[in-house]
This record gives C-alpha cells, structure tokens and sequence, in this order.
C-alpha cells in the first residue's frame, strides 16, 4: 500500500465509522480538534488499523499521532517493517 491508498482508506473509515463530514477530512486535519475524535474513537481506529494491515501497532507509535497525515505515516511505516 503506498500513502495515497493508506489515506483513502482512513478517509473512508473516517467517515464510516465516526460519520465525519469528508469535507473536514484532510492530511493536515487533527483528529482530535478538527475531526471531534476521542480517546475512544482513537483506540477503534486502531483496532480497524490492525485488522486492516494484519499488523498489531504498537501504543507508543499512535501516542504521536496527531493528524491525519501522521496516522498515514505511521501506518506506512508499519507497512514497512
């Protein structure tokens, strides 16, 4: 999966999951002040993210994650080792 795809597929479960406006969703939105998610939502995403990938993320590389584009590329990085 390259970038473009990981962020789509965010995008989508963005929307599916947490029924955020498109709209609001880009690299630089922050999902806690532009996109509304909590600490709840955030563990969710994370459970789609591990299911999705078939890789278990560590807490530590989420714990920095503050927009969309870092979720991308800690997803990314996942992806690569």
């Amino acid at each position: 999966m390259d970038k473009q795809e990981i962020y789509t597929w965010i995008a989508q479960t963005l929307v599916d999951t947490f029924e955020t406006d498109p709209a609001r969703i880009s690299l630089e939105a922050r999902l806690y002040d532009d996109l509304d998610i909590d600490s709840i939502d955030a563990v969710d995403l994370v459970v789609k993210l591990q299911k999705h990938t078939g890789k278990r993320m560590q807490p530590e590389a989420f714990k920095t994650v503050r927009t969309v584009g870092d979720v991308v590329d800690a997803v990314h990085q996942l992806l690569k080792q």
